[in-house]
């Protein structure tokens, strides 16, 4: 069975720094993406992951994320709660706690855990999850990147998705939903009680054979983050470019230059939704660049034109440390180079467009591959 494990702080910090950059400004934060790798590490669990073709087709597995909003808790909602009585001491148990309540309602014994996406906080979360309940964790995940929604993972794409979920907030509310009518209700269902815990909740669904599991897992994509990790630190130790050095492991593009001169956010539904807003230095003095987002980074315009959208990525990233960065956190006078990937094949089919391409976030702009943009440039 081949396994990778993280034993140091050090291991920690690349994943993390890989999660940042596949996060495409979601996924959750390295800060609260540490607090969970290194208490567990100082509580002596194992983190680590397998190689899926190391789980026996007949297991069964689950996959764990979290739902809801990346902003920060406004001074209301912390007012509402403190007048609920409400009391986080679950910690991370929370999430753990999702996974069983779905197994013991469907009678059967999980086997195997899959990350919902990639993130700082969202790898976090399946690799402590699946260290409390001693269940392997594999090196994929169901998206290659970071989503707003059920809908962009390769199981809706597929046809593999589940319409039962478990639901545990931090507070300890549970809530298992036996069948909601289709993905976007599920989504729907799942953003409310986020909303009601007053941000995220723990998600545990898709539930399948490990056999079926092999068929649409994006394969190798927790070890890509710790390369990407571990491409940055070493070029920044030997005093080279590391936004350079990880562009050779994604193969990716170095899209703009620029200066953050506004941010727009509104923080509803269960969502982030934003835009940040680019002025150029450099190479691209004179030109803008504004990125849309919906948690994650999803649709830009390059001078006012249509650019990068999904389901292909676009990560800002700080241009100094090449650090990606976190749409909660994002702010006027950051200096950012934007970041571009090809996403999934798989997506850009009709089927798939239609679920993560620009007309399914409600913008009437044809998708254009990357690399037919970037031909040239």
């Amino acid at each position: 069975m081949k396994t990778i494990k993280l034993t140091t702080i050090e291991d920690c910090v690349d994943l993390l720094e890989g999660g940042l950059w596949m996060g495409t400004g979601g996924g959750g934060s390295y800060n609260d993406g540490m607090v969970l790798l290194k208490g567990a590490l100082e509580s002596g669990l194992s983190l680590e992951w397998v190689d899926v073709e190391s789980i026996s087709d007949e297991v069964w597995t689950a996959t764990i994320g979290l739902h809801g909003t990346i902003a920060p808790i406004s001074r209301e909602m912390q007012s509402e709660i403190d007048r609920m009585g409400l009391i986080d001491d679950m910690g991370d148990m929370f999430i753990a706690e999702a996974v069983k309540e779905l197994g013991e309602y469907m009678g059967h014994e999980f086997g195997c855990l899959v990350p919902a996406e990639l993130g700082a906080e969202a790898i976090p979360e399946a690799l402590v999850c699946g260290a409390r309940l001693g269940i392997p964790v594999v090196d994929g995940d169901y998206v290659g990147r970071a989503v707003p929604e059920e809908m962009q993972s390769t199981y809706c794409l597929y046809g593999k998705q589940s319409n039962l979920f478990a639901s545990v907030d931090k507070w300890g509310n549970v809530v298992i939903v036996k069948n909601a009518v289709n993905t976007q209700a599920l989504e729907r269902i799942a953003k409310m009680l986020a909303l009601a815990a007053f941000g995220y909740t723990a998600v545990a669904t898709t539930p399948l054979r490990a056999l079926d599991l092999k068929k649409i897992l994006v394969r190798g994509t927790l070890t890509q983050c710790l390369k990407i990790g571990r491409a940055l630190r070493h070029a920044r130790q030997s005093g080279d470019d590391p936004i350079n050095a990880v562009l050779e492991v994604v193969n990716g593009w170095q899209l703009f230059d620029g200066k953050v001169v506004g941010v727009e956010t509104d923080d509803r539904d269960g969502y982030l939704f934003g835009t940040t807003h680019i002025e150029g230095r450099g190479d691209f003095v004179g030109q803008t660049l504004d990125v849309w987002f919906k948690n994650e980074n999803l649709v830009s315009w390059l001078n006012g034109s249509p650019w990068i959208c999904s389901p292909d990525l676009l990560t800002l990233v700080n241009k100094e440390s090449g650090r990606g960065t976190y749409n909660a956190d994002i702010k006027e006078g950051d200096e950012v180079v934007a970041i571009g990937m090809k996403g999934l094949d798989g997506f850009r089919s009709e089927m798939g467009l239609s679920l993560a391409g620009p007309r399914h976030f409600g913008f009437d702009i044809d998708y254009v591959p990357i690399e037919e943009l970037m031909a040239g440039r």
